[in-house]
This record gives C-alpha cells, structure tokens and sequence, in this order.
C-alpha cells in the first residue's frame, strides 16, 4: 500500500511540473495613451412645425425641404443626415380651448455628422430660428479610431515588456517567452456636449462680436489609454 500511494504521489508531481514548465515568472503591468483631436462631430438638430404670422403653419414638409438644403450647402454627403425621431403633439392649451379641436405640431429630429467645430457654426447659421427647438452635440468620434487601439495595444505590451526585462535585470535574470498577455484594459475619455438651442448659441457669439477675430477653437481632444498585464518567464 506505501509503495503504492508513493508512486501515485510522484505521478501527481510529474504531471503538476509538466502543466507548470515555468514555475519562475515575473508579473509586469504596461500602459500606452495618447490624445487626439475628434473629426467626428455627431449633432442633433430638433424640428418642429409652428405658427407663422399672416401665413398660418409651416408644415413639417416644408421644414424638412429647407433643413437638408442647409446641410447640403455644406457640401455634406447623404449619409451624414439621419433621422432619429419623428413625433407630434400639442403643447398649447389655449389654442385647443378656443378653437374645439386638436391642432398637431408635428416634430423631427435628425442627426448630422459634421468634421469640426467650423462645420457646427456654418450649421447654426444656416438654421430656421422657429423651427429650430433643440441643438446640441450628443458624441465625437475619431474615423481612425481602431487603428488608434490597435497601436496603442501593442505599445502597451511593448511597455510592459521593456519594464520585465530591466526588472529582471535587477536580480541578474533574462526574460523569456511572454505566458500570457490580459486583453488590455481601455479607458475612453469622449466629449459629450450640450448646448440648448441655436438661438442661445447665436446670443453668445453677438455678446462677443470681437470673437469672430479670433482663431477657431476646436472640440476638447479625446483621451484614449490601455493597460495590460503579461506574465513573462524568467531565465
């Protein structure tokens, strides 16, 4: 029976030491970040019909018409215009009194892609003031955003690699092959605004009508950063 249970605890060892060939290992952490500036600019524009004096309602249609005019005089692409909500109601109670009966306003929302902080001014400009309800910028992105990741991913390993091997260093050891690499962890800082409406936006620039002499700020940079954990073997 010793003989037995000894064998089978050296059977044990033999396996544990083939499914761990490398007991001796360093744990090291890498980063990489960088910060860039959004050439995408996700705005939402909100639509709604309204009352013209002398000439009755300006039907949703005719919003509509004039609204992808604007954008086009921009020399915007089709695909940049979407629409994301389509609604109607009636947010004036007198009106219902007086006339006995329901008159729907129609609504609609659509979202623009723009490039930059210029191309959102022209856009305000070119506005219907009643018509425009709310305006404000939901995201930014970047057209080269996977590529971003993937180089920062592999500047992480590239990091954490460096740091091992001048660690290892330290104790007069090598590094060897990389046992494992975690999938970097991703922080994304994006810019999320909110700006009321047109009309706000246009009070502001008049208040400072020295501001049109100044250089164009462009939106908040975006911040991206990965950190990753590669366990390595040490020699």
């Amino acid at each position: 029976v010793l003989f037995f249970v000894a064998g089978i605890m050296m059977t044990a060892l033999s396996f544990a030491q083939e499914r761990n060939p490398y007991p001796r290992t360093i744990t090291v952490n890498g980063s990489a970040e960088m910060e860039i500036v959004p050439d995408e600019v996700y705005v939402q524009v909100y639509l709604k019909e309204y009352e013209k004096k002398g000439s009755g309602k300006v039907t949703i249609d005719k919003i509509r018409q004039n609204f992808l005019t604007a954008v086009r005089s921009l020399g915007l692409p089709v695909t940049a215009v979407s629409v994301s909500g389509y609604d109607a109601n009636n947010n004036n109670p007198w009106w219902r009194k007086k006339n006995k009966k329901e008159e729907l306003f129609a609504s609609i929302t659509y979202q623009v892609k723009l490039r930059n902080a210029a191309q959102v001014d022209q856009l305000v400009d070119k506005l219907d003031d009643n018509a425009t309800q709310n305006f404000y910028i939901s995201r930014t992105a970047h057209s080269k955003l996977e590529e971003f990741r993937r180089n920062l991913k592999i500047q992480a390993v590239r990091a954490a690699k460096e740091k091992a091997q001048y660690l290892a260093g330290a104790v007069d050891e090598t590094i060897g092959v990389a046992i494992t690499i975690n999938e970097p962890g991703e922080f994304y800082q994006p810019y999320y605004g909110n700006m009321a409406s047109n009309r706000m936006m246009k009070a502001e620039m008049v208040q400072d009508a020295s501001a049109a002499d100044q250089p164009q700020a462009d939106f908040k940079k975006m911040k991206l950063r990965y950190d990753v954990s590669v366990v390595f073997e040490l020699k």
